[in-house]
């Protein structure tokens, strides 16, 4: 058997398509984070907070209203969006002209508000939510047996990704969203309503981590913390794309997942760290990131 480093070539595979199915959840959040950055300069630390948010919205909504897996996709990330526009507009909206660290700071506060009481009314306890009937089983690779939930995690996040992506950038909504972040006053002028657009922005950006939560609950066990650990990941993936970046968020979230798989393989001691070597290295070569402008 052939073998790279002294490790066969068929566990590397299975280590890479692993870490691709980690980069796919890197990839939303880290696309959700960018799109709050670009377009209006927060640093949202409560990103980690709202995945849970979503993964317990999914799980609540099948435990009290039997709804299902599939309904939970579109239901439970709307629910997080609509409650990050009441908290844009209650909040944030109050700090766009102070220094961004104040913004840093507010949702800092407000993920631990959401983190300690999904822990006072559900415990700290994880909980698990079942695999979809439709999704359960595998496939034979050969060098690998995928559950078919994780291929279909893949799957989901590229579309998302790339659909966000052409929004943003090739229709004529991403044109006047990127426009309130260059001269809102002017936009505004053409009849625009920029504070809704900023609103529905903030809204749009943490539905893509209530919908990362909600893929992820068959997968880790659903827990008042679950973005915890995630989210300083996920933060290190922007800053590598380059913060601000839609493109820099897609690429670097899936390929940094692969790299994290393939240490994994080769130096399993340094997988925890190695996302946050590769950012060292980058700020130093290069600050803005990978895809961000100077």
């Amino acid at each position: 058997m052939t073998e790279v480093f002294g490790v066969p070539v068929a566990v590397i595979l299975g280590q890479l398509m692993l870490g691709l199915v980690n980069g796919s959840f890197y990839a939303i959040l880290s696309l959700g984070l960018a799109v709050i950055f670009g377009l209006m300069g927060i640093v949202n630390f409560a990103h980690g907070a709202f995945y849970a948010l979503g993964a317990f919205a999914a799980l609540l909504g099948l435990q009290w209203f039997g709804i299902n897996y599939w309904a939970a996709l579109l239901l439970a990330p709307l629910a997080v969006g609509v409650l990050g526009i009441v908290v844009e507009r209650l909040f944030l909206r109050h700090l766009y002209k102070l220094d961004p660290l104040y913004g840093l700071l507010m949702t800092f506060g407000l993920a631990l508000v959401i983190e300690g009481s999904l822990h006072q009314l559900f415990g700290a306890s994880g909980h698990s939510y079942s695999v979809p009937a439709r999704l359960t089983g595998a496939f034979n690779l050969g060098f690998m047996i995928l559950p078919i939930y994780r291929a279909w995690v893949i799957a989901v996040s590229v579309v998302v990704c790339l659909s966000t992506w052409f929004i943003i950038e090739r229709t004529r909504l991403g044109a006047t969203l990127r426009a309130a972040t260059e001269n809102a006053p002017l936009l505004q002028a053409f009849g625009v309503n920029v504070p809704l657009l900023v609103a529905v922005t903030y809204g749009g950006g943490v539905a893509l981590a209530g919908l990362a939560g909600v893929l992820s609950a068959p997968v880790v066990l659903v827990g008042p913390l679950m973005g915890n650990s995630l989210v300083i990941v996920v933060f290190a993936v922007v800053v590598i794309g380059g913060m601000g970046s839609i493109l820099g968020a897609i690429v670097s979230g899936l390929a940094l997942g692969v790299v994290e798989g393939f240490t994994k393989v080769i130096y399993p001691e340094a997988s925890n760290i190695v996302v946050f070597v590769i950012m060292a290295v980058v700020l130093i070569a290069r600050p803005a990131g990978l895809f961000g402008r100077e």
